[in-house]
């Protein structure tokens, strides 16, 4: 079994890595392979709603972030962790852009695979953040992954995070229960209804 990981930190090894790292750590010792993707500092694209990948499978653009995270996908992953730092009380944007397109174009393979969000902030604004993430497992039919507290992390300078007893305890809890579903749960179920679209506008 497998958990991807995607960190949504410009910093590759920051505190949003650390974080990550817990888990990944935690769940390899429960016997879960992991893979953590990061996105780096380039400008990553967002979706420009042209409806290619509904005609294709695939985003328009090609670059390789998108493509890392397709590939790793389509190999075969049974949870997702996505990790972000904290700007101006929401996630990082380019981490959205990326997850914009990656949950439209790609949704359908990740539906009914648990799914959690990690933030690190300062000091303020995770909360919101972290409500803003959840949004997109809440809407791809995506089990949320909890833990005993919201996975939320703290710190500034990079090794910080490290230091937050309390937040890696809650990353080492979060792992345990991602590998607890991942081993539990068997597929979609077998009753979902086709789905139905209803605009407010006709």
């Amino acid at each position: 079994m497998k958990v991807l990981l995607i960190n949504g930190s410009p910093r590759e090894r920051g505190n949003t890595f650390t974080a990550l790292n817990e888990v990944a750590t935690t769940l390899n010792a429960e016997g879960i392979q992991t893979e953590i993707i990061s996105i780096g500092k380039k400008a990553v694209q967002g979706c420009i709603a042209c409806g290619m990948c509904g005609r294709t499978g695939k985003c328009t653009f090609n670059d390789d972030l998108y493509y890392q995270v397709l590939r790793t996908v389509s190999e075969g992953i049974d949870g997702l962790v996505v990790g972000s730092p904290v700007y101006y009380g929401g996630p990082n944007g380019s981490l959205c852009a990326l997850l914009d397109r990656v949950f439209y174009s790609i949704g359908p393979q990740l539906q009914y695979k648990p799914g959690a969000s990690v933030v690190v902030c300062r000091r303020g604004g995770a909360s919101s953040a972290f409500d803003r993430l959840n949004k997109y497992f809440q809407m791809m039919n995506m089990p949320l992954v909890t833990s005993q507290y919201w996975n939320i992390v703290y710190g500034q300078t990079p090794g910080q995070a490290a230091a937050d007893e309390e937040g890696m305890q809650t990353m080492r809890t979060l792992a345990r229960n991602m590998a607890w579903m991942v081993k539990s749960l068997g597929g979609r179920p077998q009753t979902a209804e086709q789905r139905v679209w209803t605009n407010f506008i006709r």
